[in-house]
């Protein structure tokens, strides 16, 4: 079970949801640019290009996690923040996760890759109703502290992913998300480029409502042993 503080414009409310669907699509910018700057700053580390644009990848719902330590197998994993889609029985709502990812598996499979790590989501969602109309002004942040320096890691506007509806459109399953279901909704480029850090801050800034939701998690990495 997830715990969510869900801010509406009349006021907010707590819950507990359950969340047993989990997709990820990847390649979701509108961007072209942008878009092939991240299919070529991955294929820099071995990662295949996709043979579609956007693709949505199912992942294990267990691999949510609301906790403050994340823990990876190796070094070789990175988060990027991303928008998620959250359905529940009243509706959509918009929240904020990292799609943390072992980059080594990624070589070998970006379904596979998807699997093998914890998907930090925050505790924060807004309606998606409430904010969609101006998507484009959606500030999306992550910073990362790598070898005990915290730096800007990624930062735009969401008017470089497409917009919920056209996303949603262009699902195999029809726009309709079932209840329980969360959709990671892609990503812009890491600056200076994709690689590990030992904390993860994610947030997403409403320049129009004058709000912010933020998430953080610490990046444990456990030993491989042969």
């Amino acid at each position: 079970m997830l715990q969510f503080d869900r801010l509406t414009l009349p006021g907010q409310d707590r819950i507990r949801a359950a969340i047993d669907t989990l997709v990820i699509a990847g390649w979701a910018g509108r961007d072209e640019a942008a878009l092939r700057h991240h299919v070529e700053e991955l294929a820099a580390i071995g990662v295949p290009r996709p043979s579609a644009m956007p693709v949505f990848y199912r992942a294990a719902a267990q691999t949510l996690t609301q906790d403050p330590v994340l823990q990876v197998l190796g070094p070789d994993s990175s988060g990027e923040v991303e928008p998620v889609i959250v359905s529940l029985a009243d509706g959509l709502w918009l929240g904020l996760g990292s799609d943390h990812t072992d980059r080594k598996a990624e070589t070998i499979g970006i379904a596979l890759s998807k699997q093998l790590c914890g998907k930090p989501i925050a505790g924060t969602l807004w309606r998606l109703a409430d904010v969609e109309p101006h998507w484009d002004d959606l500030v999306m942040r992550a910073y990362a502290t790598i070898d005990g320096v915290r730096m800007l890691y990624q930062e735009g506007t969401l008017a470089s992913l497409r917009s919920p509806s056209d996303l949603l459109s262009r699902r195999p399953g029809g726009p309709a998300l079932t209840a329980g279901t969360a959709m990671f909704c892609g990503t812009f480029g890491a600056i200076g480029g994709i690689r590990p850090a030992s904390r993860f801050e994610m947030e997403l800034h409403d320049p129009r409502l004058g709000r912010t939701m933020t998430g953080a998690y610490e990046v444990e990495v456990l030993p491989v042993v042969s």
